[in-house]
């Protein structure tokens, strides 16, 4: 059966063109949209790179999982509710066993690394360095990773925030959240 036209009445009842109604969706989607703003915003961070040696581009790379320490806004947001992947991990932090948690390390980071949360965090990371509260260098390296497909900040971010919410770290205020 043929999809309706833009000016036939829409399918769903609504009496309305199909170009105005429930089915028609223009423009692109807004997991493209968050694509192209963190590519944008690593774009123009680039030059901050430029020259840089290897060795000091590697100690970069060393750092990126310790930015989302600085502040809050870099961490990602984590499901409201607690998967057993979630809760392994959470354990896992809290008993502080690594080899145990790295399949729900894995599972949780499937989940919640999303366009949208890598835009959100990479609006964080200019906030922060616009009130120099991150060096130039970093921002550039953290936007530049999350406009890739690499996993490194991300996973730096996602388990600074369920060691902050299972009370093995402190919020980047200082604060001890209770488990």
């Amino acid at each position: 059966m043929p999809k309706p036209g833009r000016n036939d009445p829409c399918p769903c009842g609504s009496g309305r063109k199909t170009k105005r109604c429930c089915r028609q969706q223009s423009g692109p989607s807004q997991d493209d949209l968050a694509r192209a703003h963190v590519a944008d915003l690593a774009r123009q961070a680039a030059p901050a790179l430029a020259g840089l040696p290897d060795r000091a581009l590697d100690h970069l790379w060393e750092q990126l999982v310790d930015v989302p320490a600085v502040d809050y806004s870099l961490l990602v947001t984590l499901p409201k509710l607690i998967d057993p992947d979630l809760q392994r991990l959470r354990e896992a932090i809290e008993h502080d066993d690594p080899d145990w948690g790295w399949n729900a390390l894995t599972a949780v980071h499937d989940q919640i690394d999303t366009p949208t949360q890598r835009a959100r965090l990479a609006d964080a990371i200019v906030a922060l360095r616009d009130q120099h509260r991150l060096n130039h260098r970093q921002a550039a390296y953290a936007l530049l990773d999350l406009s890739t497909k690499s996993t490194r900040f991300v996973a730096g971010s996602l388990l600074e925030a369920v060691a902050v919410s299972v009370g093995v770290s402190r919020t980047p205020g200082g604060l001890h959240i209770a488990a």
